[in-house]
């Protein structure tokens, strides 16, 4: 018995030895405060480049997906929802994420950045830091997979700087509510590189560059984000609460009040019902 115990005495204290070390491997004044809750810097609806209006975001887009973006609209302005799978509750992922749709938190240690989103759709963001390659695999992500690197620019001994890269994006997916498409497959590339404003430590910049096979040239853009500290209340925000949108097959049509199916737009035909037996009066 006295050995059981000192043999559990040992590996308890072993333990405890084993996650001092984790805590002290991990110090976080070599780490920016990049702490509270962030949230986007400007009004309207979230957007890629948010210095352009929704509709008008001049994205350097081939022919062909410029040609599926006007028809999104046009589906739009008629009462449907275009391109945009949103209203569906799939993972809105990269880069429509990090356009301010959902507030969101950093979380650091020494392998992995996380940035953890107050809508229950978004998957944390997980930005691996701690030097590996790029796994071989053909497995999507709608967050796409992360490698990060922490920079400390100034040298002043704490990093301040995250570069990011994010490639194995899953579709489908677009740049923002308008349906503006991307490229339905895994070959896109993002590049982050984010930092605190110099001058106001209260807003966060994100320089990010998209390469996608629906673009003629990568499309850069400036993101930012305004710190909230005081008060800080994060709302449970589920997209499939209260969801009243219905997909059969190809058409869209939006669940009444009274339990029965209305149309989204003018005309729109209704659902094949050809595996029901219909009422003879």
């Amino acid at each position: 018995m006295l050995d059981r115990c000192l043999i559990g005495t040992a590996a308890l204290a072993l333990g405890l030895g084993l996650a001092c070390n984790a805590a002290l491997a991990h110090d976080e004044s070599k780490y920016p405060d990049w702490s509270g809750q962030w949230t986007r810097t400007y009004t309207g609806a979230p957007r890629y480049d948010q210095t352009k209006p929704i509709r008008k975001q001049e994205a350097p887009l081939k022919p062909e997906f410029h040609a599926m973006f006007e028809a999104s609209i046009k589906d739009q302005d008629a009462g449907g929802h275009g391109l945009d799978h949103g209203y569906r509750c799939i993972p809105q992922g990269m880069p429509r994420m990090m356009s301010g749709v959902s507030r969101f938190e950093f979380m650091f240690s020494p392998d992995i950045t996380y940035m953890l989103y107050e809508r229950t759709d978004f998957a944390p963001r997980r930005i691996w830091t701690d030097g590996r390659d790029w796994p071989k695999t053909e497995e999507t992500w709608f967050t796409g997979y992360s490698i990060g690197k922490w920079l400390d620019t100034d040298s002043d001994g704490r990093y301040d700087t995250l570069e990011i890269e994010t490639r194995r994006l899953r579709g489908p997916h677009g740049w923002d509510q308008s349906g503006m498409p991307m490229a339905d497959d895994a070959d896109g590339i993002i590049k982050e590189r984010i930092s605190l404003d110099k001058n106001d430590p209260s807003i966060l910049r994100v320089e990010m560059t998209t390469t996608d096979n629906s673009l003629t040239r990568p499309w850069s853009v400036l993101k930012t984000f305004k710190r909230q500290t005081r008060a800080i209340i994060w709302v449970e925000d589920t997209c499939a609460e209260g969801q009243a949108h219905v997909t059969i097959g190809k058409e869209t049509y939006f669940a009444s009040g009274d339990g029965t199916i209305m149309p989204v737009r003018k005309d729109q035909p209704p659902p094949d019902l050809k595996y029901f037996n219909r009422v003879q009066k």
